[in-house]
């Protein structure tokens, strides 16, 4: 089982997001995505500067991919994508049709991200023809969804033909829209947001009138209000055939957590692992709301 970071999600200081590399270096993680996924208003890094990292990265022993954004609205971001797509020394995550079909034709592999609709096997089939290699699951779907699109998989003979990625803590991706919701809390202009999203490193929390954290707002992204947390999962998520489990970085303590999960696989148990609780949701993974949280 492999353990991946995700690419950071919210919007940090080029300095920290530079610390954070550095120390992932000497993390027991296999794969690190990096890049901006999000909003291309987030200038902090380049792709060259993306690329260095990358670099260090894989010089200190892990496979590195590179994430394009969920939502294109401009011909620049366009015209971004396709040097990520055609960079030439690392393995793309496509967040959106657009990424797949620039990849797809150019003849070369990628990893289909979890902003994809793929919801059964056929169309897992087709992006294999396309040339995908690795997938991860929308977020939403039950570990016993999982397991049925995996034994189609194997009925229809593709099984073999890709690896299968489960976003397994973190604050989950839900929606993406044009309009900024964190320039909107602050009352101010899209175009003229201030980088409201620096002041907010793990996101904007938003809760209800009875004080209940419902929603992360993270630009234009909206995500789970609870922090998702499927670590204790590992041992199901294994023996129905995922092959890799993604923590997506937050402001502090990711490294612990890849320790913890690590001791744990290594161990063959789960008592190194933070427990379930009720603070978190894993609701989507066991056929139920989203935000709910089993105990187990």
């Amino acid at each position: 089982m492999e353990i991946t970071l995700g690419p950071v999600l919210t919007f940090w200081k080029k300095q920290a997001v530079l610390d954070f590399y550095r120390e992932a270096e000497g993390w027991p993680v296999d794969r690190i995505y990096l890049g901006e996924s999000v909003c291309a208003k987030r200038r902090e890094l380049r792709l060259d500067d993306w690329l260095s990292i990358a670099r260090s990265l894989r010089a200190a022993g892990k496979e590195v991919v590179l994430s394009t954004l969920t939502l294109l609205e401009a011909a620049s971001e366009l015209a971004s994508l396709r040097k990520i797509c055609s960079n030439g020394e690392f393995l793309v995550e496509a967040n959106d049709v657009g990424a797949i079909q620039l990849l797809s034709e150019a003849g070369v592999s990628f990893v289909a991200g979890p902003a994809i609709n793929i919801y059964n096997a056929y169309t897992l089939r087709e992006l294999v023809d396309a040339g995908m290699q690795r997938w991860v699951m929308p977020v939403e779907l039950s570990g016993e969804a999982l397991a049925a699109i995996l034994a189609q998989s194997d009925e229809l003979g593709i099984r073999e033909k890709f690896t299968t990625e489960v976003f397994s803590y973190g604050y989950l991706p839900l929606a993406w829209s044009a309009r900024c919701f964190t320039a909107r809390a602050y009352d101010l202009p899209k175009d003229d947001c201030e980088f409201r999203c620096l002041d907010h490193p793990d996101g904007l929390a938003v809760f209800s009138q009875e004080g209940e954290r419902l929603f992360t707002l993270n630009g234009i992204q909206t995500q789970s209000g609870l922090c998702s947390n499927l670590l204790p999962q590992w041992q199901n998520m294994a023996s129905i055939g995922v092959e890799a489990m993604r923590i997506s970085p937050r402001e502090t303590g990711t490294g612990e957590l890849v320790q913890q999960l690590r001791a744990s696989m290594d161990t063959m148990s789960s008592d190194r692992l933070p427990l379930q609780s009720v603070d978190q949701c894993n609701g989507y993974w066991f056929g139920q709301a989203g935000m709910t949280s089993t105990l187990s």
